[in-house]
């Protein structure tokens, strides 16, 4: 997926300014002291404490290069088109062929998190049911082929 394609709600961009500014900000300073220190421990070519903090400083910078690509490449959730039918953002009730209920929160990419039943437009369920409408039955194919039906009884935002 390109960066161009990432769609955040308004709580994803947040998290990821959040994000940002505690790398940019705090963690970095604490790499910062962290190197300084493994420097005192002398000669550089053999102290892996420098090593390990100079690692960090590589995969802090990395992130936050990652992170501003998205921040500003990346399309609102509330500026993609929305009628009645499923879109990233929503809260989305689905009964499956058992009547077992489920409610999840369609988000991007960057955004998923089972424990809190939001998923990505990318999964197969996310992707079954983006476009359909209330009352509408979609198929879903799981990663392991097996097939799964669900209803959607009610969205939200």
């Amino acid at each position: 997926m390109a960066v161009s394609d990432i769609v955040l709600t308004a709580e994803g961009r947040q998290k990821l300014i959040d994000e940002l500014e505690w790398r940019e900000g705090d963690l970095t300073k604490q790499i910062v002291e962290r190197i300084k220190t493994a420097r005192d421990f002398g000669d550089l070519s053999e102290n892996s404490e420098y090593d390990d903090a100079k690692e960090e400083q590589a995969k802090n910078a990395a992130r936050i290069a990652e992170i501003q690509s998205i921040l500003a490449n990346a399309k609102d959730a509330e500026t993609v088109d929305h009628t009645l039918t499923v879109s990233i953002g929503c809260t989305v009730d689905l009964v499956d062929g058992d009547g077992v209920a489920m409610t999840v929160t369609l988000v991007g990419t960057t955004e998923t998190n089972s424990l809190e039943h939001k998923i990505s437009n990318e999964s197969p369920v996310g992707r079954a049911i983006i476009g359909h409408g209330e009352g509408e039955t979609v198929e879903v194919v799981t990663p392991s082929g097996k097939s799964r039906v669900y209803t959607i009884t009610k969205i939200s935002r």
